[in-house]
Formats: C-alpha cells, structure tokens, sequence
C-alpha cells in the first residue's frame, strides 16, 4: 500500500523529496498540486520531471478518498459518507450546510469518539480511530462543492482535541500560504474542554473556538458528559480567561437545551454568572431526539425565554438553525456502523 502525499505539511514533503532525490523546492511544487490545483494523481503534477514523477510514484501516491454515498435534506444539507481508516472498514460522515452567500463544511476528526457524551448518536459509536490529516483535508478536496466552500466547523464526529496532532496539520495545511491559504476566520474548532491542549491551539492559526459546554453546573454537565470529570467546564472556562478573544477570533459556547434539565431560569442566571465579563457568545440548539434517551427537547417557549434571559443579562445569544435532520445530519445524529 502506497503512502499518501495528502495531508502531510511542507517540512514533510521536503522529506519525501529528499528521500526521492529531488530538489528542496520540489516540496512548494507538490504542496501546490495537492491543494491548490487539486490533482488526484502524480503524473498530473507536470511541471515536475517524467522521471521524478515516476520515481515518487513507487512509493507514494496523492491518496484521498470519495464519498460513497450523498444523502439529500429537504433543506439543501447534504451529509456525505467516506471510507476511514487503513482498510476502510469503517466510515466518517461530513455535512455540506448551504445558505445564501455561504456554504459551510462539517468536518469530522475522528471515527466515532470517545468522549461518551449521554446524548449523541456519535458517542454510541463507540470509538473507531483517529483520522489523520490527509482523511480530515480529503472531506473537503473530495465533495463536488469544494470550490463553493466559504467556511469550515470541525464540529462533525470526534473531539477534535483528541487527536490535536493530525487536526493541528490539518489547521496548517487549510491556512498555510503554500497550502489552501485560507483565512483562520473562516474557520471554527470545536471541543468539550480538553485542556492540555488549548495552549497549543491559541498559539496556532486564529481559528475561531466553540466549546460545548450544556449545563452551567460542575454537578450537573457531569450526568451527561463524562468529559466533565477529567476537565471540568467552571475550570475550562477559567483558563478561557487567560486569552485575549477581543481581537478578530471569537470564542462561542454551544449549549444544546434539554427539556426541564438546563432550559431553566435558574441555569440562565447561572450561565450568565460563569461567562460575566468574557468576550464571548452562545448558541443554542435544539435537541435532537434519540432513541433510548430520556430526555425531551425544550419547548419553543422555554428556549425563548432562556434566550431573552441571557441578552437581557449582556451575553449576546442566538438560537441555531436546525439543519438536516431528516437526513440524520444534525447536531449529534451522526453515526456510521459501517461502510456499504
């Protein structure tokens, strides 16, 4: 089995030109094939030698996989399935969300996860593997929309702190000058609070930070996301502190609202203590049902209501968009079981 050249950074195409016998600038010349000019195979980079292309060609090959499968929402989401993994036995699923002026890809970090959060379908998966970063960069060179893509959330399957190594390189390689160049602000990473690595993102290109955080309560968050023990949302929220946010990155809270469990006045005013003072916005989201879960989705008047609570008390807030559900695209609903 042939390496892939997708989603390596450009130090480690010097290494593979080096070790191929070509010259250190050969490595600018297969970054841009690979992520500008989009290329699916070696001979296509032609402005690098007949014999050099064939030389690489023994041992590596550009790599990148297409979906298997497209599925349709009422409302123009598209959700996508790849192949994952050193066999592709299993798979990941990407969200295409089009809205007028903007298209925005969902990507996903890894094959299941392994956060075990009580309320996504994507947890119940289990934990399958890590995707590197040519599988992470492939959901978007791969889909036919790829050029129309105006921005990027790493918010599909996984914890995207969780395998920080391969979605820093993605980062990189969507950003970087000699890789996609494309502007930090157009892209948003989302985590349940894994501190360790929240240093190294901030000091990495000024993506844009979505925590999710669903209960203002230490005690409470703790029922549902087992992630609460490790990292505890008031201690994540205190490190959050430390960073400067009022510059062009933005940090954002998503708090999925469950009916009679976080939807209360109690937990808005709760909230509105936690976050005081930092330069920051919520999102709230419906819950989106799934089987053998007890909880209910909150009431459109209650989501109102906490809602007003919370711009009342100076914390700018909105309320997103359900998109896709029919086709189990939505916030949480994603899960593979396997590849067709």
């Amino acid at each position: 089995m042939k390496t892939w050249l997708l989603g390596k950074n450009l130090q480690e195409l010097q290494e593979v030109a080096s070790s191929c016998g070509m010259p250190s600038y050969a490595a600018g010349q297969m970054a841009r094939w690979l992520y500008k000019n989009k290329v699916r195979d070696i001979p296509a980079m032609t402005n690098l030698s007949k014999a050099t292309r064939e030389i690489l060609g023994e041992t590596w090959q550009v790599g990148g996989r297409d979906p298997v499968r497209e599925e349709i929402s009422s409302d123009g989401t598209k959700k996508y399935l790849f192949p994952a993994g050193p066999e592709e036995k299993t798979g990941v699923e990407a969200v295409l969300i089009p809205e007028e002026g903007r298209n925005t890809l969902c990507l996903s970090s890894q094959a299941g996860c392994k956060l075990g959060c009580a309320f996504c379908m994507t947890a119940r998966m289990g934990f399958r593997g890590q995707l590197t970063a040519g599988e992470i960069v492939g959901q978007f060179l791969r889909i036919p929309e790829t050029d129309l893509l105006t921005n990027v959330v790493y918010m599909g399957m996984g914890e995207p702190f969780d395998n920080w190594p391969e979605v820093k390189k993605s980062l990189e390689i969507l950003t970087a000058d000699w890789g996609m160049a494309w502007s930090p602000g157009r892209i948003t990473v989302s985590t349940s609070g894994i501190l360790p690595v929240l240093d190294d993102f901030m000091a990495g290109p000024r993506a844009h930070l979505a925590v999710s955080l669903h209960n203002p309560y230490d005690e409470e968050r703790a029922q549902l996301m087992p992630v609460q023990k490790s990292f505890p949302i008031s201690s994540v929220v205190r490190k959050l502190r430390t960073y400067d946010f009022k510059g062009q990155r933005r940090l954002s809270f998503e708090y999925i609202l469950f009916d009679g469990w976080n939807d209360t006045q109690r937990h808005a005013a709760a909230l509105l203590q936690l976050l005081r003072g930092l330069e920051c916005r919520v999102n709230l989201i419906r819950f989106h049902a799934i089987p053998d879960f007890p909880m209910l989705p909150s009431g459109e008047n209650a989501i109102q209501a906490f809602k007003d609570r919370l711009n009342r008390g100076g914390l700018v807030t909105t309320v997103r968009a359900s998109r896709g559900q029919d086709i189990l695209a939505a916030c949480g609903m994603l899960s593979v079981h396997n590849t067709p």
